[in-house]
């Protein structure tokens, strides 16, 4: 049978399942000193070596390890990132998008479909942020996620906007503090504003201990007030998450606690008029977001809309930013 490039889909979760098993099982960490056996490493995580040397063999066709031997594997470069203290990790990515409530709410995109009505609530029985508050696992690997894939896309964004216009940059739903550390780090002059509800901030002190003197860590909620006196405001995926009624009450009350000469900068990928094969990665959190919250990517003309039924003016977009194809959206009170 010849390749297809839909069949190759349509077998794709065996190879997510593959990856998050070996992320749940912490192979990458137990690796990290060096080659080992399946019966060595089934010691170490605490599996059935028979199936474990099964499942490495299928990792090394991942390139995730290297079969020294008949019994033997590496870890290789790519599979480090399985790593938990890998600087760029996706561990948690992984655990996350491959775990047992992203996974079953995928699994019922079809009554999504019929329905217009998002899987997660349907599935699980709360909102993703309901589950978070009430699951201190499974929200510390959302806020573990979330820093991975912000520290990937922070460099562009940074050097796609020049942060240096501001004295105070306050982070709306920033949660541990990934991007605004790196934002403050790139100058020593900047103040910054860490804003979230308290299950986000858990490891906001660690994550600010470079710039703790310059960045004040406030709880709230963003539905019902932000902190006042900023010159920016940040919203990284946070817009995305919520529809356009949501999305319009999160930012009206950023308006009105804003100055007039202040800036919001929401960070989103913006989905194209025409999408192509390479716009495949915003089309897929689209479509994450219409099972997993209900919320949604948008159009440049989508977000220039919603930011005027909220009061506020675009006054410029950066375009998308390399690797990730986020934008920067910057806008001002309307007049």
């Amino acid at each position: 049978m010849s390749r297809s490039p839909l069949m190759d889909a349509a077998f794709g979760y065996m190879q997510a399942q593959i990856v998050h098993v070996a992320a749940e099982l912490g192979l990458a960490d137990a690796l990290a000193g060096g080659p080992l056996s399946s019966a060595e490493l089934a010691k170490e995580t605490g599996a059935h070596a028979p199936s474990l040397h099964r499942l490495l063999r299928a990792l090394t066709c991942l390139g995730a390890v290297e079969q020294r031997e008949q019994d033997l594997f590496a870890l290789t470069g790519e599979g480090s990132r399985l790593r938990s203290d890998a600087p760029d990790s996706i561990r948690s990515l992984v655990m996350l998008f491959c775990g047992p409530d992203v996974w079953r709410t995928w699994g019922d995109m079809a009554e999504t479909l019929r329905t217009g009505e998002y899987a997660w609530l349907r599935v699980t029985g709360k909102t993703p942020f309901e589950s978070f508050a009430a699951d201190t696992e499974l929200s510390a690997t959302f806020n573990k996620a979330m820093a991975e894939h912000t520290r990937t896309v922070a460099p562009g964004l940074i050097k796609a906007h020049d942060f240096s216009r501001y004295g105070t940059v306050a982070d709306l739903g920033g949660g541990d503090g990934t991007l605004l550390a790196a934002i403050l780090e790139t100058d020593p002059e900047l103040r910054g504003i860490l804003y979230d509800l308290p299950a986000g901030l858990k490891a906001a002190a660690g994550t600010l201990s470079g710039v703790a003197d310059r960045c004040e860590v406030v709880e709230g909620d963003f539905f019902e007030a932000v902190p006042e006196g900023a010159d920016a405001y940040i919203l990284k995926s946070v817009i995305h998450d919520w529809d356009d009624e949501k999305a319009a009450a999160i930012l009206r009350t950023v308006r009105q606690g804003m100055r007039p000469d202040a800036r919001v900068l929401l960070l989103e990928q913006v989905v194209p008029e025409m999408v192509e094969p390479g716009t495949m990665g915003t089309v897929m959190n689209d479509l994450n977001m219409l099972v997993a919250t209900g919320g949604r990517e948008r159009t440049a003309e989508e977000y220039r809309d919603l930011l005027a039924v909220a009061g506020l003016t675009v006054v410029a977009d950066t375009g998308p930013v390399p690797p990730s194809d986020y934008h920067v959206i910057e806008a001002r009170p309307a007049d």
